[in-house]
């Protein structure tokens, strides 16, 4: 058996309760973005403690097997797990998170978070589905089942009726975050209100890497694209969670501590913003 590599020196984010994830981590998804050997790969080889996955992506089991042949100690990763809006409402969320631990065959989640802001189910308002969810959440917390909770693809107004109508603050808000979409006045609510803000989708699925000054700084230092952006990303204070199911690219996307954005390219690469989503857009959610 292969020694394990040590784990990656890899900066932490603390968050508001004293823990600290990683500032990178191995995203997973369903669309063709999970793949046995590169996770396993990412854990013994490339030193990554990070997991990211949500049960809508379907591969709790695999994860299971990857963990258990990784041979790394439970307490040495951060795995973080998402509630899908069908298991929404209180016991069925409560169901949801223990059915989830069972699936990757652990006993609790480093951080699980609320998927989607929309309930995705008749007969009752968003709002109210929310907080009813929120308040499983804050009870697997508190007893201590869950080490933290959070929200993902929640906008400001979604954050602001949840401070009004439950009493745990989101410990983390994970949206979508790369060059052409940085939700500025969002990033700077979460930092105002202590929600740690994670990124997903850093490379902008693929359609950063060939941005002209992506590619013009990638040159300068000479990284791929791909480093550049997440890089820029970490170097923003952003916990980021690029996916591959490449060995070549985990590798790759993990050397990025190694160098520094001088002030100038992070700012160039800061007015890439356009707007453009390449996933789901949150903003029509009620």
């Amino acid at each position: 058996k292969m020694p394990l590599a040590p784990a990656l020196s890899c900066p932490t984010v603390p968050l508001a309760n004293g823990l600290k994830i990683p500032i990178l981590g191995l995203g997973t998804s369903h669309s063709g973005g999970y793949c046995h050997d590169a996770v396993v790969y990412a854990l013994t080889e490339c030193g990554i403690r990070h997991i990211d996955t949500a049960k809508r992506y379907g591969c709790e089991e695999k994860l299971a097997k990857d963990i258990r042949e990784s041979g790394i100690p439970r307490s040495d990763l951060w795995l973080t797990n998402k509630l899908w809006p069908l298991d929404y409402g209180y016991n069925a969320a409560k169901k949801a998170y223990l059915d989830s631990c069972t699936r990757v065959g652990v006993e609790y989640f480093d951080l699980y978070l609320m998927h989607w802001p929309g309930a995705l189910q008749p007969g009752c308002s968003n709002r109210e589905m929310r907080a009813e969810t929120w308040r499983a959440l804050e009870e697997l917390y508190k007893e201590g089942v869950c080490r933290a909770i959070g929200v993902s693809n929640f906008l400001i107004h979604h954050l602001e009726q949840l401070k009004e109508d439950c009493s745990v603050v989101p410990h983390v808000n994970q949206v979508e975050y790369h060059p052409f979409q940085q939700p500025t006045d969002l990033i700077e609510y979460c930092r105002k209100e202590g929600i740690v803000f994670e990124g997903y989708s850093p490379l902008a699925k693929g359609e950063v890497l060939n941005d002209p000054t992506v590619l013009q700084i990638a040159q300068k230092y000479k990284r791929t694209p791909a480093q550049i952006c997440i890089r820029w990303s970490i170097q923003n204070g952003i916990i980021t969670i690029p996916k591959s199911t490449k060995k070549t690219r985990v590798q790759e996307n993990c050397q990025v501590f190694g160098f520094q954005l001088e002030e100038a390219d992070m700012a160039a690469l800061g007015r890439l913003h356009d707007g453009r989503h390449v996933t789901w857009d949150p903003a029509d959610v009620e």
